[in-house]
């Protein structure tokens, strides 16, 4: 059976905002917006958790969009 490609990921690091996760993960991008790219292919996180914003060490964080 082959493995299918998935999609990348990174975990935050201690202390780590999203502004600092979008800085590393995409490095090439313009800081807001690789922020809204992080923000959009992370719902799981971003529009559910209390306080807005809050990432946890244990998240899994999408640095691309879902493959087809």
């Amino acid at each position: 059976m082959d493995l299918t490609p998935q999609r990348r990921f990174v975990t935050p690091l201690a202390g780590e905002r999203v502004e600092d996760l979008a800085a590393r993960a995409l490095p090439d991008e313009p800081l807001d917006s690789a922020v809204d790219k992080i923000r959009s292919w992370n719902l799981h996180i971003f529009a559910m958790r209390k306080p807005a914003g809050l990432i946890l060490g244990s998240d899994v964080v999408f640095v691309e969009p879902p493959r087809r």
